[in-house]
């Protein structure tokens, strides 16, 4: 019961600021998409892919198997209803903004927030690909961390913002390895590294695997994971997201927009909001 009367109150706040700065049809629309499940939802899937449905009049763009495209639109999801957990196992505060919770461990660090989560799913790509001299990323002071090179035994010495490598460790090239050097990335790189070492790209070209960035101490990121068109040429996006605190990725509803949530339309430029977060002005990235 209290917390039933909570939640009500959580809702009721969000309501009442959100009349205060957006047209009454977004805010109708955003409690809307609080309170109800999207009408494209199949709750009995287990894939990204499965689990939302095509609006009518558009149909899935199609990349070849195997690719990143395929892999994050294929990506599963744990059984409809479950929550977002944060990394003490605790539930976290906000359970009314997605609709799945992609099969991805959160470790009990703390380190794999909302970047991290992203890193890790596609060096985990890399790595089943078999293209691991790929796997790197650059630190927030612009030095560039590589798999192969940490598995050969280099380690960062970091002095303010001044970092040599230095052979101090055996050669590892286990999987277990692999995570500590995914660890050390989740430490020193973030939003802020992604946004000035990863490509910007125009709204009209985006694909799956992209990502909408605000660089910062805090920023967020979050991906696209899947992408339809109608005959206009018009393109709808899937997205997920991990979060800070490290919590379970999630893919988010569309709280502005219920006729086609989970799906967005994204534009340059516009303001975009993802569950917890309002990105005031989009700008998009891609992996190397």
């Amino acid at each position: 019961m209290k917390r039933g009367f909570l939640i009500l109150l959580v809702i009721s706040a969000f309501v009442l600021i959100a009349f205060q700065f957006k047209p009454v049809k977004t805010v109708a629309h955003t409690v809307q998409g609080l309170i109800e499940t999207p009408s494209l939802i199949n709750r009995d899937s287990l894939t990204v892919k499965t689990r939302v449905m095509v609006p009518e009049g558009y149909q899935r763009v199609s990349y070849p198997k195997g690719s990143f495209e395929d892999y994050l639109r294929n990506y599963k999801l744990k059984p409809f209803g479950s929550k977002i957990i944060n990394y003490d196992a605790s539930e976290y505060f906000w359970q009314r903004g997605h609709i799945g919770i992609l099969e991805v461990p959160v470790p009990d660090n703390g380190l794999q927030q909302c970047a991290d989560a992203l890193i890790r799913i596609r060096s985990e790509y890399l790595w089943e690909k078999n293209r691991k001299d790929d796997i790197g990323f650059n630190f927030t002071s612009g030095h560039y961390c590589s798999w192969i090179k940490y598995a050969q035994g280099y380690r960062p010495k970091i002095n303010g913002n001044k970092v040599t490598f230095h052979k101090t460790a055996s050669k590892d090239y286990s999987k277990t390895n692999f995570y500590k050097f995914l660890n050390l990335i989740f430490t020193y790189s973030g939003t802020l590294s992604l946004d000035y070492e990863l490509k910007s790209i125009q709204a009209k070209d985006l694909k799956i695997g992209d990502m909408l960035i605000k660089g910062g101490s805090p920023g967020h990121i979050v991906m696209l994971c899947d992408e339809v068109i109608n005959n206009q040429g018009e393109k709808l996006f899937l997205i997920f997201q991990g979060n800070t605190p490290a919590q379970s990725v999630h893919l988010v509803k569309n709280l502005t927009d219920n006729s086609i949530s989970p799906w967005y339309k994204l534009e340059d430029n516009a303001e975009v909001s993802v569950s917890n977060y309002t990105f005031s002005s989009a700008k998009f990235v891609r992996f190397k």
